[in-house]
């Protein structure tokens, strides 16, 4: 966590400049983007721990430039918002957003949050088209899951909901995540029921098993669902 590189996307200037503070006192280093499309050329080419993304920006807003960073790479990315844009924080959340604070905040607070994403994403950060989990293929940018065995892949034919179920669990394959979370990040709206990942959960993993990937989106009683079980 020290001398983590954080990318802060934000047009005000005295915001920038003021997190950017607080997070240098704290062992990072930063550098700063003013506009959508300086944000994604500096996520290409400086590759940071952590990218602090302003929704209302110039030239690319933060939902288009998540969506753009989410297409190849799982750099843990922290959303920053208005007080009343509740559809934002939940469409971030759905494309793939680590987490997400609400303006006005205490820099202390964007501080804490920052280290905590950093501390769950630690070892995970993968900037390849294609992620590993386990057995499991992730390729971000065919949106298609395979089961390695040997060196055969199997292509896993799920619909593009249970491929996303995937991909948003495999940002932490160890980590449970809850119903309603995978509700947020996964469904679309007319389909946002708890129970319903339920079913979408059950269909993906039956599919893994008849690829040959058994004991894959485990259950965890009282939470929800874990993508790689614990070992």
């Amino acid at each position: 966590m020290d001398n983590a590189l954080i990318l802060i996307a934000e047009d005000e200037a005295e915001i920038a400049e003021i997190v950017g503070v607080y997070l240098e006192n704290a062992g990072m280093r930063i550098v700063k983007a003013t506009d959508g499309e300086l944000a994604l050329l500096h996520a290409k080419q400086l590759k940071p721990d952590l990218i602090l993304l302003d929704i209302k920006m110039p030239k690319k807003d933060g939902l288009e430039v998540l969506r753009e960073i989410r297409r190849n790479s799982n750099i843990p990315v922290v959303m920053m918002t208005a007080l009343a844009e509740d559809i934002d924080k939940i469409s971030s959340l759905r494309l793939g957003a680590d987490d997400y604070v609400v303006k006005p905040f205490n820099p202390l607070e964007i501080v804490e949050r920052v280290k905590a994403v950093l501390r769950r994403t630690v070892g995970q950060v993968d900037n390849e088209i294609a992620l590993r989990v386990g057995c499991l293929k992730i390729d971000r940018d065919a949106n298609a899951v395979f089961v390695l065995r040997g060196d055969e892949e199997i292509h896993v034919s799920l619909t593009p909901t249970e491929y996303l179920v995937i991909a948003h669990m495999s940002y932490s394959s160890k980590r449970a995540y809850s119903r309603s979370e995978l509700v947020d990040a996964c469904l679309p709206e007319g389909e946002a029921l708890e129970r319903t990942v339920d079913s979408h959960v059950s269909n993906t993993r039956k599919k893994l098993e008849i690829a040959g990937a058994k004991g894959y989106l485990e259950t965890v009683r009282g939470v929800g669902y874990r993508l790689e079980p614990l070992t």
